[in-house]
């Protein structure tokens, strides 16, 4: 299929395709900004930092930024995933990949957060004891978030929703860091938690639900 803009690589571009930053880097290409495109309004663009591995992409595009007129790229270290909203509504971040469903919650409440493009799909898993075999068995049990305004305690409260469960009655929640609610679950003192994938040999002995 033939386009008039094959080979030009754009900030929009940059924008709705970051993820392949990482293929670029792993394969030392150098692309160099179209002449006919003016430079960026602002030299200094400000990412933020987490210990995710969803995030990765954003580490090593520094090359591509620079590439496109950014002469300042900063990354801003942050906890986890529920300090990325604020940070984007204050100004502090210029820049982040998030997930949705935390978004939309700062959206509704009327934070000056732009939703640019999407990045992929797929990316917690269900985790629970031999007591809970699939999502309508949470009814009744404890199920541990980081905090109750994290893109985890979202996800679950969409899919608890779908099952017709209801987020406050038939469900107890607590919060715990993610480490401590492996710990937790590995012991049978709560029984599910929502984690990424990677968490699987840390909850070996538990049963995945999704």
């Amino acid at each position: 299929m033939r386009t008039q803009c094959a080979g030009r690589f754009s900030r929009r571009r940059l924008l709705r395709g970051i993820t392949l930053a990482g293929t670029a880097g792993l394969l030392g290409w150098h692309p160099r900004r179209a002449a006919a495109e003016p430079p960026p309004e602002t030299t200094r663009i400000r990412l933020i930092r987490i210990p995710s591995i969803c995030q990765a992409p954003q580490y090593v595009a520094e090359e591509l930024l620079r590439s496109e007129g950014f002469t300042e790229v900063h990354y801003l270290q942050k906890r986890g995933t529920a300090d990325i909203a604020p940070a984007l509504a204050s100004g502090e971040a210029d820049l982040s990949a998030h997930f949705a469903a935390p978004l939309l919650l700062h959206l509704e409440a009327g934070d000056p957060i732009v939703i640019l493009a999407g990045l992929h799909v797929g990316c917690f898993e269900l985790f629970g004891t031999d007591r809970v075999q699939a999502i309508r068995d949470l009814k009744g049990k404890t199920v541990a978030v980081p905090s109750l305004d994290s893109s985890r305690y979202v996800f679950l409260a969409s899919m608890t929703a779908y099952v017709g469960l209801d987020l406050h009655t038939d469900i107890h929640f607590v919060t715990h860091p993610g480490p401590e609610s492996i710990r937790l679950l590995s012991e049978g003192k709560i029984d599910a938690y929502l984690g990424f994938p990677p968490n699987r040999r840390r909850c070996g002995s538990s049963r995945s639900a999704m």
